[in-house]
């Protein structure tokens, strides 16, 4: 038997022996398309091929693209379960051609690959056309030899393929498989079409046209080809099954949910094996592709995805949660072709973990409330919309789940009431974020948060997608449009901008429209929460809501901020292992060029301690572990040892970041962090600290680089070091010795000049002589330059030499004077030395000054009158 990953690989080979480029699948959420809410088909990664706005190296594609059809216009899955093909998750495998091949090449490598590569019978088999589409009609039968009655000619858009309601488009070719009129059901286009016996396994797209207006089509310069083969159905047919779930991969993953559950696969909980086995594939594959369940939009979806799995899993009886111990399955059954599941194992377990423990608590919380409340109530009665809000409310019961739980019973929902009831309490938070002191563009944003929605941010794994406009805001107020020069706020609803938040700075970059519009995007920040505003400049053209505009950040600026990012988390754990425990950040700058760090730590970090933090941070990166991310409740990834990072607010959800590794296996850091970080721990390249110092009591900063801003660093370090070394003549390796000595050499210099000084000024080198003041013999002195500090050294020697007397010191330096007075031990009970400073501190500005009887000092900020204080002091000595 035929795998569905022989068959993966078989189609994929097929193609590719046939020129074609294998593309792996893009995610799930679509980059390039943001009117989708997920990718539903092969073509999406290819639409701007298509319509000539991007250009590969490639004219020909082969791909197995993941989809999942579960909200919007594509939404099957109210059916899952309980029907043979339909799926929230699904792969499509399909070919090709931009502008290569058309319709004949086409239909000869489908029928080859179906008749000879999978051997399926011809007689088995009948195509439909467009009706009016007799080329394609024709090479059917000159390919396939197939007759005119085994070719149906449809009239309808079903087989009329188009992009929207302007842009490419053409007719449609499907193959059917006849699976034998022992099954009920007509071939297409017949009254019992929608019966299982004619099952459609292939559709090609012919696209030759271009839809100008609704009422202009014209020929397109270069036909192409897309074309979809869904995998499971495909499988179902080469295995001989007739039911999707039938195929080997989709009985794994049901056997699997019995051997957990204990419930017989086929038995009376068949329809909820079915239907776990379809939503882990979905919530999974969207858990890898960055979609984290929420309560709107993609994350909404997921949830409710989610939730219905969890609703059949406690049908079954199951006490504990189940999804999550199904991941292994799932992984070893597609973890080959998918890898991002393998990468993303330890996320989607945690998240399916965590939502259905809180779900479970939602069911018996919601369930009783529901139970009193509708024991209140007949048959066919009317939930209070008030009732059913406190449920939504309170207890995170969603709408739809109470309607659900009601439908049993007969029991609606008093809608109207629910929406009043939502909208006092959306008038209420607008009355408290009004009254709370922000200013009126704060309201403005609360405003736009609530008529808009949250914005998805995909910049986790995407540095382009596009996004559609949804918000303008310029010069404060809401606007439609904004032209040339104007500075704008722009809100969309999906971007890979990060906005500014716990430290690492928003990304820059450029926002293009349709029609020459221009945005630079100057910095991005958060606003409510969770809406992204991107803030810059119009540079060209216009730019309006509703404009689907291609989002491109600076990459290389994320890139840094990224390492910078990262390399805090290590650096916060080898802080914690060197210095203690009571290291926790109180702050953080994450900058594209550096990273500022600030922790409580009582002191200064020493030399060594540094080197030794630095040196550890180095050791993880060159570990090059993997960065890992998964999902849990705050109280339950601090108690698995994550550390909250300083400012953060938290949710009911956390992205729990992990990286580094040590002899024990664990890993060397685990933070609760929203931002972006590199995919490996050896992306940081090289770190350096290059500051430390003091922020307030107990708090201390710490300054470093990484990668090429490290780098640049260095080379500066090494670039001063070539300099000062041919400055002195010596190698960098001699520097230490050469500075050390020169040092010694200045102090010997500066004793000998100090030295020098002192003799001059005590011999009378300068100054006024020696005078007699009421019989006491008076040495003053107006010095130059002379350092404070050695006033005190030259007075007492002055004393010695006068003997018995008073000697006064000004040494006037950058404009300042500073002053010393000394008095001979038999004349302190005649003078203070401290009267006498004081008295020449206040002529030159001063405020008083200290010491002892014989010796006191004092300065004041006018040096132009140092000859005014040795007057004073004279007139002080006169009137003691």
């Amino acid at each position: 038997m035929q795998t569905v990953n022989d068959i993966r690989s078989a189609y994929l080979g097929f193609f590719a022996k046939n020129g074609h480029e294998i593309v792996p699948s893009s995610p799930l959420v679509p980059r390039n398309d943001p009117t989708l809410m997920f990718t539903n088909a092969g073509m999406v990664q290819f639409k701007n091929v298509f319509t000539g706005v991007e250009k590969r190296d490639y004219v020909r594609a082969t791909s197995s693209q993941k989809c999942v059809r579960a909200g919007g216009k594509h939404n099957d899955l109210d059916n899952v379960g309980y029907t043979a093909r339909h799926h929230t998750f699904f792969e499509m495998l399909g070919n090709f051609s931009f502008g290569d091949y058309f319709k004949e090449r086409a239909i000869e490598l489908a029928w080859t690959l179906v008749t000879k590569e999978f051997a399926i019978p011809k007689d088995k088999l009948l195509v439909t056309v467009y009706h009016t589409d007799d080329e394609a009609a024709n090479f059917w039968k000159k390919i396939a030899g197939l007759s005119d009655d085994r070719i149906i000619r449809i009239p309808t858009s079903d087989n009329f393929w188009a992009m929207g309601d302007t842009g490419p488009c053409g007719p449609c070719s499907e193959i059917f498989y006849d699976h034998g009129d022992h099954i009920p059901g007509g071939p297409p286009g017949s009254p019992d079409e929608d019966g299982d016996r004619f099952i459609e396994i292939w559709n090609l797209v012919f696209m030759q046209y271009e839809q100008i207006t609704p009422d202009k089509r014209v020929d397109l310069p270069r036909p192409s080809i897309d074309t979809g083969m869904g995998l499971e159905r495909v499988a179902a047919l080469l295995q001989g099954k007739h039911d999707n779930y039938d195929i080997d991969l989709m009985q794994a993953l049901i056997h699997a949910s019995a051997d957990f559950s204990n419930a017989d696969p086929n038995g009376p909980h068949r329809v909820s094996h079915r239907v776990i086995a379809d939503h882990l594939r979905s919530s999974s594959f969207l858990i890898a592709d960055g979609v984290l369940p929420s309560n709107e939009g993609r994350g909404y979806v997921l949830r409710r995805i989610m939730r219905r799995a969890m609703r059949h899993a406690q049908l079954m009886g199951c006490q504990e949660p189940l999804l999550w111990r199904l991941v292994p399955a799932l992984v070893a059954q597609m973890g080959q072709a998918y890898p991002e599941l393998v990468r993303a194992q330890a996320l989607i377990q945690e998240t399916l973990k965590l939502e259905e423990t809180r779900f479970k608590q939602t069911l018996d919380r919601g369930l009783r409330l529901l139970d009193d409340e509708t024991a209140k109530l007949g048959n066919g009665g009317v939930l209070p919309g008030e009732v059913a809000f406190r449920l939504y409310d309170t207890y995170g019961f969603p709408l739809d789940l109470t309607q659900d739980a009601l439908k049993g019973k007969g029991i609606g929902v008093d809608l109207d009431g629910f929406t009043a009831a939502m909208e006092r309490q959306r008038a209420e938070a607008r009355k408290a974020w009004a009254g709370s002191g922000e200013a009126a563009t704060e309201t403005l944003w609360y405003e736009l948060r609530e008529k808009l929605g949250a914005t998805e941010f995909l910049g986790y794994d995407a540095d382009q997608a596009e996004g559609k406009i949804t918000g303008l805001v310029v010069d404060g107020k809401e606007a439609q449009a904004a032209q040339p020069g104007q500075e704008v706020a722009l809100i969309a609803n999906q971007t890979p901008f990060y906005g500014e938040s716990g430290g690492q700075m928003g990304d820059h970059g450029v926002i293009r429209v349709p029609g020459g519009g221009r945005v630079v995007v100057r910095d991005t920040t958060k606003k409510v929460g969770d809406l992204v505003v991107h803030l810059g400049v119009v540079e060209d053209g216009v730019v309006a809501v509703g404009d689907i505009g291609d989002f491109r950040i600076d990459v290389e600026r994320r890139l840094n901020l990224r390492s910078h990012h990262s390399a805090t988390h290590l650096l916060h754990a080898a802080l914690r292992r060197r210095l203690g425990d009571h290291v926790t950040q109180k702050g953080s700058l994450v900058a594209p060029d550096r990273l500022r760090f600030d922790i409580s730590h009582p002191k200064a970090l020493t030399p060594e301690e540094i080197r030794d933090v630095e040196a550890e941070v180095n050791r993880q990166v060159r570990l090059n572990r993997d960065v890992g991310t998964r999902l849990m409740s705050p109280d339950e990834a601090i108690e698995a040892g994550a550390m909250a990072l300083f400012g953060e607010k938290y949710g009911d959800e956390v992205r729990v970041v992990s990286m580094g590794g040590d002899e024990s296996g664990q890993n060397f850091s685990v933070e609760l962090c929203g931002g972006t970080h590199v995919g490996r721990t050896g992306d940081i390249g090289l770190f350096k600290i290059i500051g430390e110092s003091a922020v307030a009591a107990g708090v201390r900063r710490i300054e470093a680089v990484t990668g090429q801003a490290a780098e640049r660093w260095v080379a500066e370090q090494q670039d001063i070091l070539a300099r000062s070394a041919e400055a002195l003549k010596a190698t960098t390796a001699d520097l230490p010795g050469r500075i050390a000595g020169l040092l010694e050499e200045r102090r010997k210099l500066e004793r000998e000049i100090a030295d020098l000084r002192r003799q001059m000024a005590t011999g009378g080198g300068g100054g006024a002589a020696t005078k007699t003041v009421a019989g006491i013999t008076f040495a003053g002195r107006k010095l130059d330059n002379m350092p404070a500090k050695d006033l005190k050294g030259m007075a007492d020697e002055m004393k010695k030499q006068i003997g018995s007397g008073v000697v006064a010191l000004v040494s006037v330096m950058d404009g300042k004077a500073s002053l010393v007075v000394g008095v001979t031990e038999d004349l302190t009970g005649k003078v203070s030395a401290v009267d006498l400073v004081r008295a020449g501190s206040e002529a030159v500005g001063g405020k008083g000054g200290g010491g002892r009887p014989d010796m006191a000092q004092a300065g004041g900020p006018d040096g132009s009158r140092a000859e005014d204080a040795l007057a004073a002091i004279e007139k002080a000595i006169e009137a003691a």
